[in-house]
């Protein structure tokens, strides 16, 4: 499932997972719709945008984590800072990529929250 507010990360995660193993069960634009849809799509794996619209990435992974505690959530975002990092390893996220992604790094980092 992929939480992004930018229909350009939705075209960019289909192209680099197009050929793969992967494919997008869903598509959410907002934390609200993500925290919604999470229980009745069930995904494997969830990417997670940080800045959005209404509620950010971080809140909402946090709340789907705590409703779910074995969701799979990888952070994409082009906020790389340490205290971001931290705040997501500490809510129990999997993972975080930063925004431009490479096909190589994104899979990687998918088969390792995936473990």
């Amino acid at each position: 499932m992929v939480v992004d507010d930018s229909r350009l990360v939705r075209v960019q995660l289909e192209d680099v997972l197009e050929g793969t193993d992967y494919q997008i069960a869903a598509y959410c634009r907002s934390g609200e719709d993500a925290i919604k849809r999470y229980a009745e799509v069930e995904p494997d794996l969830v990417t997670m945008d940080i800045i959005m619209k209404g509620m950010d990435g971080l809140d909402a992974a946090e709340i789907i984590l705590k409703n779910h505690p074995d969701a799979r959530i990888v952070m994409i975002s082009s906020l790389a800072y340490g205290d971001t990092f931290e705040r997501a390893k500490s809510i129990g996220t999997k993972g975080f990529i930063d925004k431009p992604f490479h096909q190589e790094k994104l899979l990687k980092i998918f088969e390792q929250a995936l473990l």
